[in-house]
């Protein structure tokens, strides 16, 4: 796959017409029949999610957490094989694990000192790559994470609103 030449003309009219690269992306929490559970609709699949066995879910569905965390997995690991595509890094496998670290005494309520929310994220990034240079894994590393939206969106968070409405 030529990477460069499916990007091209995405690149020159987002140049030409800097407006159309901007998007936006939704995602719908609807409930089910039980209230620890939802569905997901992101507009091209629907993932069923619901709370953690910890805060009392079934344990049968992933949590929010695993989710936001396999979003972060999911985007690094892309982000990283189209850039080692791009910049013609031989690789053999890419692979990523994020994990997360929570305490649920926040979550449920149990203790007023607990974060109610990850304390630590961690990313690993395994890439095989036995022949590719020390420089082409650090470029590869460098690019990988100045591009992963996942990433950059936890490191440097947006600001975030929340509106109710009545129905």
């Amino acid at each position: 796959m030529d990477l460069r030449e499916i990007q091209k003309p995405l690149k020159d009219k987002y140049r030409s017409e800097p407006e159309s690269s901007r998007i936006t992306l939704t995602a719908t929490g609807s409930e089910t029949d039980a209230p620890i559970s939802c569905s997901v609709d992101i507009g091209r699949a629907v993932y069923a999610a619901e709370a953690h066995s910890g805060v009392g879910g079934m344990g049968t569905a992933a949590c929010s957490g695993d989710l936001l965390l396999g979003a972060l997995a999911a985007c690094a690991q892309i982000t990283c094989q189209m850039v080692a595509t791009a910049m013609k890094v031989p690789t053999n496998k890419i692979e990523a694990v994020a994990e997360g670290d929570l305490d649920l005494a926040g979550t449920m309520g149990v203790s007023k000192d607990a974060n109610v929310g990850f304390e630590g994220i961690r990313l690993v990034l395994k890439v095989d790559a036995p022949e590719a240079t020390e420089e082409q894994i650090d470029s590869l590393r460098e690019k990988t994470e100045q591009y992963c939206v996942v990433m950059q969106t936890l490191k440097t968070p947006p600001k975030v609103s929340a509106e109710w409405m009545r129905e």
